[in-house]
């Protein structure tokens, strides 16, 4: 169920579109239903339906089918609004929240065991909460077995008291939850139809209804707002962290002041200073060193790789051996080959820097293939824009680009070439030569 606003986040976006790990909540739910196997994965939505599909579609593909609940009426009325596509089809269904992110697979399994061990037609899934306000309670009959569900808002003093709860998570058999959604009435202070009324329903005509009690109310807790959510993104991250030290071989200097992805992967004797943000399916090998103020998003780095204080990599790859920073932006599928160095203030859009080459200060390298063992001097610039396309540059093996030289694209320098500080190089350079001046012309041949 993913058709809610979510009032309480105070936001004009989705509930479920809000994100948690880098992920929105939807694509954690969504991943956790598609470890179980199904044939198929409903997801209701409703407040900004286009955007909650898309969200679904990049977790499942075509394994989810999204049905749009016009009218946001309740529980009771967004699970019927699969009715259509559910209702003559006999099956064992899993109703889970679009906004518990933290549900395990390996829970929902023992749900559905419990389910067909005591051949129910409803199994519940609850815990016992210390403060239970806010929550449906379960109410159960002097033997123990279940009676009924009761919104918080529509319980007596004494059910308010009771602290088991009613997760928002079920089993049902399809045939028999239909055909009690029909009898739901809006009997209560919010004028809703409440999934919750079915079990009761069932119970009265005859069904088997059961709880299964949870240990881990965490795992089945629900995100309403802001605090919540930064509440989870807390414990995700010292998860991570913790899982990565302890089964990783990862160090950080100080763990409570980094931010790691939990789908990011990082190698055997990482060292991660303060304040370093790792994000997205990031990977870095084995050796690396983070240091703070860093940032790397969906970006892949090589072993022994350093990245020097306030760096931002992101969707660039960087192969083993290479050095990046302080101060440095990689951005759109930059690469650097091994053994290249990027230093001080210097940005690398969608360009290859060859093995070994060194770009060390203050220079702009965007729309470029750059070769083996090349200098780029201090303050260098590839013009790759002329107001309306953009260009490409080439700088081939062992060139040495004077400071301050602009590089106006589309442009080629040949291997083994030099450039004069301050050159401005508007036609191609060729192998071999030293270029000087603006625009730069060639001064003399060097020898091979």
């Amino acid at each position: 169920m993913a058709a809610g606003l979510g009032t309480r986040m105070k936001s004009k976006r989705a509930k479920v579109l809000h994100e948690l790990g880098g992920l929105p909540l939807i694509g954690h739910v969504c991943r956790t239903a598609k470890a179980l196997d199904p044939k198929t994965i409903f997801v209701i939505v409703g407040h900004q339906a286009d955007e909650v599909a898309k969200a679904v579609e990049s977790e499942v593909g075509d394994l989810a089918t999204c049905v749009l609940q016009k009218e946001q009426r309740g529980t009771g009325d967004a699970v019927a609004a699969a009715r259509k596509q559910l209702e003559n089809s006999p099956s064992l269904l899993l109703v889970l929240s679009g906004d518990v992110p933290l549900i395990r697979a390996e829970t929902l399994r023992k749900l559905v065991d419990e389910h067909r061990n005591s051949r129910n037609d409803c199994t519940i899934l609850s815990v016992r909460l210390e403060n239970p306000t806010g929550y449906g309670r379960i109410i159960r009959d002097g033997t123990g077995a279940f009676q009924r569900i009761v919104e918080h808002k529509d319980a007596t003093p004494e059910e308010r008291h009771v602290r088991e709860i009613n997760s928002g998570i079920y089993c049902f058999d399809t045939r028999q939850l239909f055909a009690a959604l029909k009898k739901v009435e809006p009997a209560n202070q919010q004028g809703e139809y409440y999934l919750t009324d079915v079990a009761e329903i069932l119970l009265r005509d005859g069904n088997r209804v059961g709880v299964y009690l949870h240990s881990d109310a965490r795992e089945v807790s629900g995100i309403n707002t802001r605090a919540e959510l930064a509440e989870f993104e807390n414990l995700l991250r010292r998860n991570t962290i913790r899982s990565l030290m302890i089964e990783g071989g990862v160090t950080f200097i100080d763990p409570s002041h980094a931010y790691i992805s939990a789908e990011a992967q990082l190698g055997r004797d990482c060292i991660i200073y303060p304040d370093v943000s790792i994000e997205g399916k990031s990977v870095l090998g084995e050796g690396c060193v983070i240091r703070s103020g860093a940032r790397i998003t969906s970006s892949h780095l090589g072993n022994n790789v350093t990245v020097n204080d306030h760096s931002l990599i992101v969707d660039s790859e960087i192969e083993s051996n290479c050095s990046v920073g302080p101060f440095a932006h990689l951005r759109m599928n930059a690469r650097l080959e091994e053994k290249a160095t990027v230093g001080n203030f210097v940005e690398v859009k969608k360009s290859r820097i060859g093995r070994g080459t060194k770009a060390m200060h203050l220079s702009y390298l965007g729309d470029a293939t750059i070769g083996d063992d090349t200098n780029i001097g201090a303050g260098t610039i590839t013009c790759n824009y002329d107001g309306k396309h953009k260009h490409e540059t080439f700088i081939e093996e062992n060139v040495k680009i004077g400071s301050d030289t602009m590089l106006v694209a589309p442009v080629r320098v040949g291997a083994r070439s030099v450039t004069g500080a301050g050159s401005v190089v508007t036609k191609d350079v060729p192998p071999d030569s030293l270029v000087a001046g603006v625009p730069a012309t060639v001064k003399k041949t060097l020898k091979k």
